[in-house]
């Protein structure tokens, strides 16, 4: 290897999300405040962007490679086990021994040794499916895992070869009466392209359903909605920007003078049938739950009036608005069989959050119970005016839609949690009847939590607090299998 092309030392610019974790590790039997309760027994799964090697160009925290943490429970005892996802980038710049991929989903900023890899990281979510833990990040195939020892199994799935599209979901819905995985990847055909996929994987794995559809613009389609007779999109002005990427810069720009349009189409249909319905200028990005009434279909997300993404540039040069980032909870109502029109909107709760969840044995049916974190409501008004989704939420708050109450676990003002998953506390257990579990980082001590909370006392705080010895990186989603499934 010659001087000029060695490798340039590893050092790691200043990050204010924190150093990354670059740990692979295992720790049998963690330390336990409280107790794990007996009835708990599974896998809590964790899934966030962790640099591998500093970046070459700048960038955003959200492209950092996949890193997988599992907490396995049983018999009140915790072990943690940490494993970067061996997807191709992973690999090659591994064999480099530096960063090969430039900035946010912008392959005009690659080296040109990685042209024909693929830029997945497999670094925002996490499900189990037919057997297999895939780790998706949503320009790529999934990434399969092996559920016990995160050991990568294959690092570019496409369901025995049916797979179409270029690219697949981060939030694929698993009905929870047929055990159907329904997905969809946009962009679907390359870079920039206004195509869509919508298929369905039954549960032994193997692609069972499948349309090709189109949309308004081309823009951020992240998570989507799923009832036995509807599939419903949500596309928010996050366009897609080509010219922009080929001067370097990630692959969205918010562009305040686009409507959102939210997409309504027959789910097992040929998506002839799809309506798009206008709506003005606003930022949602996941859905909590969705279920159809006849005609009339519903879909809970935390909507914001504006950009909910400091780091994902407003093409119209206006500065970042915090509080119009703020989210809450709305639900977003169409009935596609009257004539077409705006869909309807409705704020819920007062609560500013992100991240919303529901008891996952009720995927695409009614629902009662939700839950997400939040700001704590006895912040000071300026810090909760401040806010935004980059800041830290310090509540667990869980939603009944039926009474319209809201009861919350507060963690303290010096931690910030992450996500939060439910586990029921019995496999037939009422909805919404069990815990949240979820990380929080110990901002003074340096380190992480996770933490598991009881729905029926959440003002009661923790009844177990599962503590590591360090600080993990920063994670976006995570899932909760419990044993037998």
């Amino acid at each position: 290897m010659t001087e000029t092309s060695r490798p340039a030392p590893i050092r790691f610019p200043p990050d204010p999300f924190g150093a990354p974790f670059r740990t692979e590790c295992d720790i049998q039997d963690c330390e336990v405040e409280g107790a794990i309760p007996a009835d708990l027994s599974g896998a809590f799964y964790r899934v966030g962007p962790d640099f591998q090697y500093p970046p070459r160009v700048p960038n955003i925290p959200f492209d950092g490679e996949g890193h997988v943490a599992m907490f396995r429970i049983s018999n009140g005892h915790a072990d943690f086990r940490s494993r970067y996802v061996r997807t191709q980038r992973f690999q090659a710049q591994r064999d480099a021994r530096q960063s090969l991929f430039g900035t946010y989903r912008n392959p005009h900023t690659d080296d040109p040794r990685v042209a024909t890899v693929s830029r997945g990281t497999a670094n925002t979510n996490i499900v189990f499916h037919a057997g297999r833990l895939l780790a998706l990040k949503e320009d790529s195939p999934p990434v399969v895992m092996d559920p016990r020892t995160l050991e990568t199994l294959d690092d570019y799935w496409t369901f025995h070869g049916k797979l179409e599209s270029l690219t697949f979901t981060a939030h694929p819905k698993i009905d929870s009466s047929s055990g159907e995985m329904i997905a969809f990847g946009y962009e679907a055909k390359g870079e920039a392209t206004d195509d869509v996929a919508v298929f369905s994987v039954d549960r032994d794995g193997n692609i069972n359903w499948q349309t090709w559809i189109k949309v308004p613009y081309v823009g951020m389609l992240h998570d989507f909605a799923v009832t036995p007779s509807h599939i419903a999109f949500l596309l928010i002005p996050m366009a897609t920007n080509v010219a922009e990427m080929k001067k370097g810069k990630v692959h969205f720009a918010w562009d305040s003078t686009l409507p959102t349009w939210f997409g309504v189409m027959r789910r097992g249909g040929d998506g002839k049938d799809l309506r798009w319905f206008q709506g003005p200028e606003r930022c949602a990005t996941h859905v909590m739950g969705a279920f159809s009434d006849g005609s009339r279909i519903h879909v809970d997300v935390d909507m914001a009036h504006k950009n909910q993404f400091p780091f994902f540039p407003n093409l119209r040069v206006e500065p970042f608005d915090p509080v119009g980032a703020q989210g809450r909870l709305t639900r977003l109502t169409v009935d596609v069989s009257g004539p077409a029109k705006a869909y309807d909107m409705k704020v819920l709760y007062p609560h500013v959050g992100v991240l919303p969840r529901q008891d996952d044995r009720y995927h695409t049916h009614p629902y009662r119970y939700g839950f997400m974190p939040t700001l704590d409501p006895e912040r000071p008004l300026h810090e909760r005016l401040a806010a935004s989704p980059m800041r830290p939420l310090n509540c667990y708050t869980r939603f009944d839609h039926v009474t319209q109450q809201a009861t919350s676990f507060f963690v303290g003002s010096d931690s910030g949690l992450g996500e939060c998953c439910f586990a029921p506390r019995r496999k037939d257990a009422a909805e919404g009847d069990g815990y949240l579990m979820g990380t929080t980082n110990r901002v003074l001590e340096g380190r992480t939590d996770l933490i598991i909370v009881d729905t029926q006392q959440m003002q009661a705080g923790p009844v177990a607090t599962v503590r590591l010895p360090f600080r993990l990186n920063m994670g976006i989603h995570n899932l909760w299998v419990a044993d037998g499934q």
